[in-house]
């Protein structure tokens, strides 16, 4: 058996879709799995489309996944290049070995006289193909003399190549995820492989680096379904062995039927998109996991998921883990269903992993946070009380903000629990305690707080909730001794006095 080799090949028409990113992780962890070669393959082809940025944009995405091709346009390769826009000659050479074939043919009609016929069709109730049918009475080089076409050739008429679909054949189809399945010859149209501008189209060129790749197995989205007919043919045309092919199902909007989309990711509060992607053009920004607060593991976890299932269902799995147990037969025909909420469940769960020190270094780096006033040692045991809590290391700081900055209006709900006239006298008086207090740790702080309560003949909650709110502002955060050592002795009784002087 020849090593196995898979592609992920992209166009660079905009940013890499969360679909894109599950098919680029399933065929790295195809190929790792088999001791094979990920390759990336930027096929920009389609000039009309092409967005500027958006090739740089796909591979920043990947290496942020943990994603490494073993031959990209940024690693080389043995069959460099790897961007179809380099491969013209490539193309031009195989182009004229097809041509020599009975499965090609050029077609000279016009788009504005396509239009016609369409519009014709559809006055009738029908729909207009390109097929075995109607070539035969169009301006092709299957219609028109030799001298007819060379007379067309030599006036530089535009025209396009197009696949002769062979008539009333059964094509006998295989798939790694999907299984058997046949299809009529009758019931596919003659595509163009090649356009008016020379340039191939996705069917032609991708046949084409991927036999010259050494390709062995095609992983993509099931919307290539359709086509796999059309590849199977152009294998056979030219004379070469068929690579195996995995279809992938599609990943489902969190309600309803259909797609995930952006439009759903905005409706919904989530990114589709790995990194943020500025359109050059209108200068909007999509929202991306990797700004949104997503660690790249935890994002990567979550994508394997969606439409594969390990042994024993585990759910938290290392790149390299994934890799050991992944099994291209075990990902499911049906599509997977995206949920924002597990989204969060497994960053959540990745974040609790980190040590305390890994996510300080994190936390330092979150945009539009100045923690520059706060020592490592008092921020490291603000991260040890709030981490676990957390879902997105910015949750340390938005809800843990009381740490950082003392409160200046008081939940007014939480006050009418929690606070009466006699409190100011007893928060005071408290204050006095913990001012004394020479350690100020959270468990000598307990002890004291507890024999003042005795002391006043109250329970803890009718003293704790109160300098709760002094501290917080509202009645939430870890226990109350931890806060106290972590603010100290001056700033915890300046915000009782405040609150004491501000609460009614």
């Amino acid at each position: 058996m020849s090593k196995v080799r898979v592609r992920f090949a992209p166009s660079p028409t905009g940013p890499l879709h969360l679909g894109g990113v599950r098919t680029a992780l399933y065929d790295y962890l195809f190929a790792k799995n088999q001791g094979g070669e990920f390759v990336l393959r930027i096929e920009d082809t389609d000039t009309a489309r092409y967005v500027e940025g958006a090739e740089d944009y796909i591979m920043e995405a990947l290496e942020w996944c943990g994603i490494i091709p073993d031959e990209s346009p940024k690693h080389g390769g043995k069959f460099a290049p790897y961007r179809q826009s380099e491969r013209r000659d490539i193309y031009d050479r195989y182009l004229a070995e097809i041509l020599k074939t009975d499965y090609s043919y050029l077609a000279f009609d016009t788009p504005e006289e396509l239009d016609e016929i369409r519009k014709e069709y559809e006055q009738k109730g029908d729909v207009f193909a390109y097929n075995y049918i109607s070539r035969n009475r169009l301006k092709n080089s299957l219609t028109l003399s030799e001298e007819e076409v060379q007379k067309l050739l030599d006036e530089n008429v535009p025209y396009v190549v197009r696949f002769k679909m062979p008539v009333d054949r059964i094509l006998n189809l295989e798939d790694i995820i999907r299984g058997k399945s046949s299809v009529n010859t009758n019931t596919l149209d003659d595509k163009v492989l090649v356009k008016n501008d020379g340039m191939p189209t996705y069917h032609f060129a991708n046949i084409v680096d991927d036999h010259e790749m050494e390709i062995t197995h095609v992983i993509r989205g099931e919307e290539w379904l359709p086509s796999l007919g059309l590849h199977y043919l152009l294998y056979e045309a030219m004379g070469w062995e068929r690579p195996q092919f995995a279809h992938l199902s599609l990943i489902l909007k969190p309600e309803g039927k259909g797609k995930l989309s952006k439009r759903d990711g905005d409706k919904f509060g989530f990114p589709v998109f790995p990194l943020n992607f500025k359109d050059p053009e209108t200068g909007n920004i999509s929202k991306g996991y990797r700004e949104e607060g997503y660690l790249p593991n935890a994002f990567i976890n979550m994508v394997a998921l969606l439409g594969w299932s390990p042994a024993n269902d585990r759910e938290i799995l290392t790149l390299e883990e994934m890799v050991k147990e992944f099994d291209l037969h075990k990902v499911h025909k049906a599509g997977a269903r995206f949920s924002k909420e597990k989204a969060e469940w497994f960053n959540h769960e990745y974040l609790k992993q980190l040590s305390n020190e890994e996510t300080l270094a994190l936390f330092k780096g979150v945009d539009g946070i100045d923690l520059s006033q706060f020592s490592d040692d008092k921020l490291l045991k603000i991260i040890s009380l709030m981490k676990e809590r957390a879902t997105f290391i910015k949750d340390i700081y938005n809800d843990g903000k009381f740490f950082f900055e003392a409160p200046i209006t008081y939940d007014e709900k939480a006050s009418k629990k929690a606070w009466n006239a006699e409190t100011g006298t007893l928060m005071n008086d408290l204050a006095d305690v913990l001012h004394a207090t020479k350690t100020f740790e959270s468990e000598i702080l307990r002890k004291a707080i507890h024999d003042f309560a005795e002391t006043k003949e109250l329970g803890m909650g009718k003293v704790m909730m109160p300098l709760r709110l002094a501290l917080v502002g509202e009645l939430k955060g870890p226990d109350v001794p931890d806060i106290l050592e972590i603010l100290g002795s001056e700033e915890s009784v300046g915000r009782i006095k405040n609150a004491v002087n501000n609460i009614n």
